[in-house]
């Protein structure tokens, strides 16, 4: 214990780190004193600190440095003192998996397991279990059943860690090692009981059914470790997920909301509230349990109920209104993170007329809790917004004002996204929004959420009541702010030049300045603009045709990298098409359902289309396709069998110019049968031509497998339209369900009749990238630009009665691209324009408008097209008909 005391003059040099500003070539000339004779316990405890400090902070060592200071270190286990020996421990497992020929001191650990020195033996197994690989598994395992049927409670629950940490090495140790973890679950010992039955879960999990003995015994007496109790509840829920096991598990776990440790209590209520098949009153009988604990005196009990309630209020708001009391008496808690989760709760179950009130209570001590709690408060704001939209004032004040406030990257775009939600989803709190985010960019420290900001000021901005009112705040940011936010400004800039002809002028002048920047981006686009605005106003009118360069589409990057490296190779007599491209597909981003502590970062992903493109460019019988034409559209996945079946077969329809590729992905749900050469076979409509079959060679159990088949689209667009019979076909071989070899090497030809495919019109249009485009220009522009007109109305049916169903019901039947938000149907509406843009297979461009009245729950429709090709807009009315 003397190796504990501190000298007077420590104690007067006060706090502080000691190990600071240590540096890792000192430290590991320091560990030659480990080879001196005796050792010195003291100062050999002190460098191993050291070592340890610098490899928990990051330092990497050398395989060399790390070899070295291992080998020195094993000459301390001449020594006896036991905070030494602990730190050995401690280095060994730390170096382990640098050093080499680590297994050195595996007979020194063994002998220390298995000696009379109990405050060795526990640290011994754990570093001796980390170095421990498959072939030296077996020399240890009769010293490692010893450790866990042990009467020390340190050795036995050490011993039980390490069998489960070694179920890496090798996967049937728990399973070997079972026996002597169900004597070990008989223990006393609350943690010896906790990881004897994590052993035993262990080593059954992959039989459900020896899960449901080990539970049905257990749940019978309930375990008296409140730690393995937990356990037991997690396990019986994944029972309850996994199985249609109903009543006893429930009752236990609605049993546990009764015992005498708060632990068990928690995770039972926890469980029961976030189990799909708890119903009502288990929902409320939890709640109950949580609400008892909103009063608790420990800090830690009250969090944990608050933050489960504020969960649950996501789905069952009127489950936690009765617990409305006691969350009010928990905004004065001491602890901000309680008090802000009480808060958000109260957003989610309060009234409409509480809103004022709370709004007011959360601005006393919002400066005071961290970011992460801060942007769960704007998440609450955010759904309370969507609930209440009348109060869109009031919580639009309150969100400018912790704008102003201080605060990171993620806290300031959190609220900047509820700001635009809130304008998106009500139109009269657009100018608000706007004039919030123009204060806000004024002083924004953050690059990327300046650029954010601009590029929404450029689209929403032109549009609304006073765009002048703009100008200022974009242009200051040309003057003020960094290349990227200058370049961004002037995107803006000129967008609202080419919406509004009365500041082209204007604006104009200012894009002449810009020219004069000192970043070529920033020159470059003030240039661009410029030509492109100059010719407008000698036009001395608002072409359409200009808005797509000042607003460019979103493509899909890869696709236009592969079109134009195909089209190079070619002798490039026609002109690039650039509406064969297919647009990059914009997810919408998910409202956060609760705070997440730690932030990881974003992979950029591929778009579906882009993804099917690069798997269907890899079959080497489809690359020829798939470079001569750039995939157009791919389908939803279509299931052609139901999901109960023996074969389950889902179809995916992806069109390449003239050509139709049918992917088929199949599942084969026989154990018993290995199926091979296996086809879908496809009766091809009237005008269609089967091109070619790509075979599965071998679809085994359980396992997916893909099948294609190409068509060429008929030269008759009203053919293209057409009902496919479809029939899967195979040679079947029987074979053994446990290894799936083949019994017999000639198998037998069979089929399987699949349901039939639908070719539709919407798998042969999509919608254009840009929905921001002045549909009114484009619409009268595209008279004098040659397009086709045609017009007819139709009553829908009678499963359409509202506007919002036809609205929907065409956007899935024609698949184009809604125009200036006309896919939102303003409550209580009884007539709507719907406003479509998008491109036909072969880069066919089609506007349509549909003009829906609403009388007796009756909807009628009159559409009129507009397209390049006088066929498709014929089809397409054909096709509604």
């Amino acid at each position: 214990m003397n190796a504990f005391k501190r000298d007077k003059k420590e104690e007067e040099d006060g706090g502080g780190n000691p190990f600071q500003n240590l540096e890792k070539t000192t430290v590991l000339q320091e560990a030659r004193t480990f080879n001196d004779t005796p050792v010195h316990p003291r100062k050999c405890s002190h460098i191993l600190t050291k070592i340890l400090y610098l490899i928990n902070q990051g330092e990497v060592l050398g395989m060399t440095e790390a070899t070295e200071t291992f080998f020195a270190m094993t000459k301390l286990f001449q020594s006896r003192d036991v905070v030494l020996r602990r730190l050995v421990y401690l280095a060994i497992k730390e170096l382990s998996s640098i050093a080499e020929d680590v297994i050195i001191v595996t007979s020194s650990l063994t002998k220390d397991m298995t000696g009379k020195e109990d405050l060795y033996r526990a640290a011994a197994i754990r570093a001796l279990c980390t170095i421990t690989d498959g072939a030296m598994l077996a020399a240890i395992e009769r010293y490692m059943k010893q450790a866990i049927v042990d009467k020390s409670p340190a050795v036995s629950s050490a011993a039980l860690v390490s069998s489960l940490h070694l179920s890496s090495v090798s996967a049937d140790v728990a399973r070997r090692w079972a026996n002597e973890a169900q004597e070990a679950l008989n223990s006393d010992n609350v943690m010896v009981q906790y990881h004897a039955l994590g052993v035993l879960y262990q080593a059954r999990k992959q039989d459900k059914h020896a899960v449901i003995k080990l539970v049905a015994k257990l749940i019978r007496y309930n375990p008296k470790s409140p730690y393995a109790g937990c356990l037991l509840i997690r396990m019986v829920c994944k029972l309850l997920e996994n199985s249609n096991e109903g009543g006893e598990l429930l009752d236990f776990i609605e049993c546990c909301l009764r015992h005498k440790s708060e632990m068990v209590v928690y995770e039972a209520a926890h469980a029961l509230v976030n189990l799909n098949r708890s119903g009502t009153r288990e929902i409320a009988a939890a709640i109950s349990v949580l609400q008892l604990f909103c009063g608790s005196p420990k800090p830690a009990l009250r969090f944990a109920a608050v933050r489960t309630l504020n969960k649950v209020a996501m789905t069952h708001p009127a489950a936690v209104t009765g617990c409305n009391l006691d969350l009010e008496n928990l905004i004065t808690d001491p602890n901000r993170s309680i008090a802000t989760l009480a808060i958000t709760t109260l957003l989610k179950t309060g009234a409409e007329s509480s809103v004022d009130r709370l709004m007011k209570q959360i601005a006393t001590f919002v400066s005071e809790i961290s970011d992460e709690f801060k942007v769960v408060v704007v998440q609450a704001i955010r759904a309370l917004c969507q609930k209440f939209p009348r109060k869109h004032a009031v919580l639009m004040n309150f969100l400018s004002a912790l704008l102003r406030d201080e605060g990171g990257l993620e806290y300031k775009a959190a609220i900047a996204d509820t700001i635009i939600a809130v304008m998106e989803g009500n139109a009269e709190a657009k100018e608000a929004a706007l004039g919030h985010l123009c204060e806000f960019i004024e002083d924004c420290e953050h690059t990327s959420l300046a650029v954010r900001i601009l590029h929404l000021l450029g689209q929403e901005g032109p549009t609304s009541k006073q765009p002048s009112r703009y100008i200022r705040f974009i242009y200051n940011r040309v003057i003020l702010e960094s290349a990227s936010v200058r370049a961004a400004a002037v995107t803006a800039l000129a967008r609202f030049a080419a919406v509004c002809p009365d500041l082209l002028p204007n604006v104009l002048v200012l894009l002449s300045r810009c020219q004069l920047d000192s970043d070529d981006e920033v020159r470059d686009r003030a240039a661009y603009y410029c030509t492109i605005l100059q010719q407008q106003q000698q036009q001395q009118q608002q072409d359409s045709s200009l808005l797509p360069l000042i607003q460019p589409p979103q493509l899909s990057i890869p696709s236009l990298e592969r079109a134009l490296k195909n089209y190079v190779k070619t002798n490039m007599d026609e002109p690039f098409d650039i509406s064969q491209i297919p647009p990059a597909t914009l997810e919408k981003e998910p409202v956060p359902q609760e705070i997440q502590l730690s932030v990881k970062p974003t992979q950029p992903r591929l778009t579906r289309e882009e993804s099917y493109a690069e798997k269907l460019s890899q079959v080497p019988q489809l690359a020829a396709i798939v470079q001569e034409s750039p995939l157009f559209k791919s389908s939803p996945v279509f299931e052609l069998t139901e999901s109960e079946t023996e074969y389950n077969v889902k179809c995916i329809k992806h069109s390449l110019g003239d050509y139709l590729i049918l992917q088929f992905d199949c599942v084969n749900t026989l154990s018993d049968q290995l199926l091979e050469n296996v086809s879908v076979a496809v009766e091809a409509p009237e005008g269609y031509t089967v091109i070619q079959e790509v075979v599965c060679p071998k679809l085994a159990y359980n396992e997916p497998g893909v099948t294609y088949t190409v068509l060429m689209y008929p030269e008759d667009l009203h053919a293209s339209i057409a009902t496919v019979p479809t029939t899967l076909k195979f040679v079947a071989k029987d074979c053994d369900p446990a290894t799936g070899i083949p019994e017999v090497e000639q198998g037998y030809q069979d089929e399987y009749m699949l349901e039939d495919l639908e070719i539709t019109l919407a798998d042969q249009m999509r919608g254009s990238a840009t929905r921001g485009m002045d549909m009114a220009s484009a619409w009268e522009a595209a008279a004098t630009r040659g397009f086709t007109s045609m017009e007819d109305t139709f009553a829908l049916g009678s499963n359409v009665t509202t506007l919002e169903a036809a609205v929907q019901s065409l956007l899935g039947f024609l698949a184009l691209e809604p125009q200036e938000r006309s896919d939102r149907v303003t409550a209580g509406a009884t007539s709507h324009v719907l406003m479509l843009h998008g491109f036909f297979r072969g880069g066919k461009e089609i506007l349509a408008r549909a003009r829906l009245a609403l009388a007796n729950s009756e909807v009628t429709m009159q559409l009129s097209i507009r397209s390049q090709d006088p066929e498709v807009a014929y089809v397409v009315l054909a096709s509604v008909g």
